[in-house]
């Protein structure tokens, strides 16, 4: 019961490498045929059921009763049946935080980041959006040429969360190396040991010299979170709220850059942000498969057994485009499942689609006459089974002034920036995954 068939055997279809990267639809719609459940492999060995109809993923997102969220239950790893260095254990294996528990212990978890999401006023995290978008936009607007992903979409969230969490600047390259590692696959153990150990650093810090920010709001709430249950709460934050936040970014200013649709009213100065975000978010959700569940018991779905232990992996992406629900999907319609459903749904929805909207918003305010550098279809994804991620997003436009910040505090000025060397999104160095992270860092060493 616990072989596993060889990469690329029918019976598991794997959800890695660029081919699914390339074109994940395609093995949704090939997954149907076997219902609205079907097995897949998530990495060489790592074996899961993948939920891919509408109905079925709500079945499962709101029945905790029947589907656990605790790793500890899955089977195959308590086996060891699963590599000790598969790429996807620091997104699965047990942490204690929200994401991985239920009943009690993730009511007192969830609640602690329930109420200090609801203590960051909206006019100050757009103003926060805001500044640090202008301070992107003022670096490559002169050059008439962008990566819009890793000079804006990824660099953006981490100026935004620096400011949440009263994280100190130095540990803003840290940050960025160990939550891009773990999302695709590379080091992603050693990853994850930055993650946690930068997190590590600012909770000792704000121990000594609480503020108001994020990180010191968790600590003075009354259920009373240890300093384990900080620090994998501040990854649980940072890790919703950066790699799915640009690829919301990107993938709205790809909507908006390459659909008539959209990019037709661009011209005419009406920005369709909203209506983007939405399509976006029912078409291609930044986190694509995830909200990993283990049923605790055997149980029959539409015919399918689907055993104690083993991980059932909801496909928010397929789920979405369920050829059931053709005709829902119109624009303003918000019954999508990029936020998850049931008792795990995000609790940052609001904040999230504020700063997509400010960075999408912004950009296309400053440089008007932004285009697509390659036509859209030659654009390429970062293979992972988690997410849906450009791997680049190349632009041209005419040459814009930089504006400036008069609101930021007083400070040396940098050095003006050299004009990047020339971006070519069809090299093979864009195949490797932490190339646009590579540039994103290298922009978040600048004095922000």
């Amino acid at each position: 019961m616990n072989a596993v068939p060889p990469p690329g055997c029918p019976a598991h279809q794997p959800l890695y490498g660029p081919e699914f990267a390339a074109d994940p639809t395609a093995v949704y719609r090939l997954l149907r045929e076997s219902g609205p459940t079907a097995r897949v492999e998530l990495a060489p060995g790592v074996r899961a059921t993948l939920v891919t109809g509408y109905d079925a993923a709500l079945h499962v997102l709101r029945s905790p009763e029947t589907f656990s969220k605790d790793p500890r239950r899955w089977k195959d790893l308590a086996d060891g049946a699963v590599p000790a260095d598969s790429p996807v254990l620091p997104m699965m294996t047990y942490r204690p935080s929200a994401l991985f528990t239920d009943g009690e212990e993730h009511s007192r978890l969830r609640g602690a980041i329930a109420d200090t999401l609801a203590r960051v006023e909206a006019g100050a995290l757009r103003d926060c959006a805001e500044r640090g978008a202008d301070t992107l936009i003022d670096r490559f607007a002169p050059l008439g040429t962008a990566d819009l992903l890793g000079e804006y979409a990824q660099v953006l969230p981490l100026l935004v969360f620096n400011h949440l969490f009263g994280c100190p600047a130095g540990h803003g390259v840290r940050l960025v190396e160990g939550m891009s590692g773990m999302f695709d696959g590379v080091d992603a153990e050693k990853a994850y040991e930055l993650l946690i150990s930068t997190l590590a650093d600012l909770v000792e810090l704000k121990r000594r010299r609480p503020a108001p920010d994020m990180t010191s709001w968790l600590m003075e709430h009354p259920a009373g979170l240890t300093d384990e249950e900080l620090i994998h709460t501040l990854a649980v934050l940072m890790g919703a709220g950066t790699e799915p936040q640009q690829n919301l970014i990107a993938n709205g200013l790809r909507l908006l850059l390459s659909d008539d649709r959209f990019a037709g009213d661009l011209s005419g100065g009406t920005l369709p942000v909203q209506d983007a975000l939405d399509e976006v978010l029912w078409t291609d959700p930044p986190i694509a498969n995830y909200a990993v569940h283990y049923p605790h018991h055997d149980v029959v779905y539409e015919g399918t057994l689907l055993r104690a232990g083993d991980p059932l992996v909801v496909s928010l992406a397929a789920a979405n485009t369920d050829p059931a629900l053709t005709g829902h999907r119109h624009l303003g319609n918000r019954a999508h499942l990029a936020w998850s459903a049931g008792p795990h749904t995000c609790p940052a929805q609001g904040p999230a689609r504020l700063i997509a909207s400010v960075a999408i918003e912004k950009l296309l305010d400053r440089i008007p006459g932004i285009e697509l550098s390659l036509p859209v279809e030659e654009l390429r994804w970062r293979p992972g089974p988690f997410h849906r991620a450009l791997a680049a997003l190349p632009v041209s436009f005419p040459p814009a002034p930089a504006v400036g910040d008069t609101d930021r505090p007083e400070r040396p000025a940098p050095p003006p920036p050299s004009p990047p060397p020339p971006f070519d999104p069809r090299s093979p160095e864009t195949d490797h995954p932490r190339t646009t992270w590579s540039r994103a860092a290298a922009w978040w060493r600048g004095e922000y």
